[in-house]
């Protein structure tokens, strides 16, 4: 998994922190990614927060590299996000 291919990829797990929303409250929300719906991700960190994807950009942070990634390119179900939002050649 890398910054190009983190939109086909399972969020669950990985550390998230809202960097930028249209809603201030949003901002400053940091924790683990436990679920993911189509409209929103489940942090927890300090307490649970549920989030909305299009309303926020997001620090993911992988194994080797920070990846800041717009919400609006997450808004998908989890499996067909991971199917559909980034070209590839094998289709």
């Amino acid at each position: 998994m890398n910054a190009q291919t983190l939109p086909r990829h399972e969020l669950e797990g990985l550390h998230a922190e809202v960097i930028e929303s249209s809603n201030a409250d949003l901002v400053g929300i940091e924790g683990d990614i436990v679920d993911e719906t189509m409209h929103t991700l489940l942090v927890a960190g300090d307490g649970t927060k549920q989030v909305p994807k299009a309303a926020a950009t997001f620090r993911v942070t992988l194994e080797d590299e920070t990846v800041i990634i717009e919400g609006e390119r997450l808004v998908a179900r989890p499996a067909r996000r991971t199917e559909l939002t980034t070209p590839h050649t094998w289709r």
